[in-house]
């Protein structure tokens, strides 16, 4: 039984990144739509799938204790708005022939999370896992001087992801109902923006093709889907397991940014990744036997 449930974990946990790191060719398909007015749609439909969803699950009764809370009424502003830039940047990145520097933001991002838990958690690190972040240090500041320019979009997507993170941590929010308060927030804005865009003539909403429209809606499932499948799997199976899989989606956005939409990986890019790719690999290793001196030299007597 416990067999079948790490099974079923992990399917499902693999099936939420597999979709994450094909969301790139789900948003090319928008190309034709302002990066903010899909950003619009996939909030509101975002929010209309998770509260049809709640409301299956009898839970709005939670919702509603959840938030007799001041603080995490606060926090829940507060990650709405950062949510609300990473999809936006996310989006942008994507349709603006960017996907290979998305792919780097998350590939950076587990790095990033880990130095905000030493800096606001008071985190402890070992040596090898200061080692990962001097390397993963040392390849975005390689790209930036080769470039000549900081690689904003990778940093904003793994600045305002790790905060997040960080956010929801302190919160305690479930991942559902964060999700549903998160897009609710948003979504009155969201809702407005695009009535007003229908309003000037100038909107997908009454203009588009009806295959744009069922796309734009389905930006809320795509979505919600995977982070529910995630939230799934990842209490059945163990951590170290997740935080392995989820290299799959960045590694994929970059097989598609390179292979299928022709983007540019230059030499510079293979030295910058691989720096990270090398740190990711120690810190993946970091609390093993293998790695972490302690372990093997814990002995019992």
């Amino acid at each position: 039984m416990i067999r079948n449930s790490r099974q079923t974990g992990t399917l499902y946990v693999l099936a939420a990144f597999v979709m994450w790191g094909l969301l790139p060719v789900y948003w090319k398909a928008l190309q034709s739509v302002p990066s903010q007015e899909i950003l619009a749609h996939r909030v509101f439909w975002s929010f209309v799938f998770v509260s049809l969803l709640l409301g299956r699950k009898k839970r709005w009764a939670e919702f509603r204790w959840t938030f007799r809370s001041p603080r995490n009424r606060w926090v829940c502003i507060l990650t709405a708005a950062i949510i609300g830039s990473n999809w936006f940047i996310y989006i942008w990145a994507i349709n603006h022939d960017h996907i290979v520097d998305s792919s780097l933001g998350y590939f950076i991002n587990p790095l990033i999370t880990v130095l905000l838990g030493v800096i606001f958690l008071r985190e402890r690190l070992n040596a090898w896992q200061v080692s990962a972040l001097v390397l993963a240090s040392i390849g975005v500041g390689y790209l930036t001087l080769q470039s000549g320019r900081i690689p904003w979009i990778a940093l904003s997507l793994a600045l305002t992801f790790g905060f997040y993170g960080l956010l929801r941590k302190t919160a305690r929010v479930e991942s559902l109902i964060g999700l549903t308060a998160e897009t609710g927030l948003l979504s009155a804005l969201a809702l407005a923006f695009i009535l007003l865009l229908a309003a000037r003539g100038e909107g997908a909403a009454g203009t588009a093709s009806v295959w744009t429209h069922a796309q734009l809606i389905g930006a809320g499932l795509v979505t919600a889907t995977p982070l529910l499948w995630y939230t799934i799997g990842v209490r059945r199976i163990k951590l170290s397991t997740a935080g392995f899989l989820q290299y799959l989606a960045p590694t994929m956005q970059l097989l598609l940014g390179v292979l299928v939409y022709g983007e540019p990986f230059t030499r510079t890019h293979l030295i910058s990744f691989g720096f990270i790719w090398v740190a990711l690999f120690i810190f993946s290793l970091s609390n093993t036997p293998l790695l972490n001196r302690r372990s093997l030299t814990a002995v019992p007597d």
